[in-house]
């Protein structure tokens, strides 16, 4: 197996790894991002999936501006939604870099010499 290889497979096991570890709080912080989606659907009259998407484009704080809660209550819903995403994101990202650092301290002797790569 080539040392690319091998870095790739020890990424995805420590990933894999991680994730397991954290999941009860991913999935947590995913279920209050779609449920609070769910209840600005309502409020604003919106179908439910269009409720999902908003909650998503929010979190990821990407914000298209198709959808835009009209309501007190739903705008105050949409920060929640947008302090829960910004977790779900930094928690996505800090599991990533764990698995990353795993993976090279595992395998240090098997990772590409950058000097002849180029």
């Amino acid at each position: 197996m080539s040392p690319t290889k091998s870095l790739r497979l020890h990424f995805y096991k420590a990933l894999w790894s991680a994730t397991r570890v954290v999941w009860p709080i991913f999935s947590l912080l995913l279920g209050l991002v779609v449920v609070l989606g769910l209840l600005i659907a309502r409020i604003e009259g919106w179908r439910l999936f269009e409720g999902i998407y908003f909650a998503f484009v929010t979190g990821l704080t990407v914000g298209y501006g198709d959808l835009v809660p009209k309501h007190g209550i739903s705008r105050v819903l949409a920060i929640a939604i947008g302090f829960h995403g910004v977790m779900l994101t930094a928690l996505f990202a800090a599991i990533t870099v764990r698995a990353l650092q795993a993976a090279m301290q595992d395998s240090p002797s098997q990772l590409p010499d950058r000097e002849n790569t180029l």
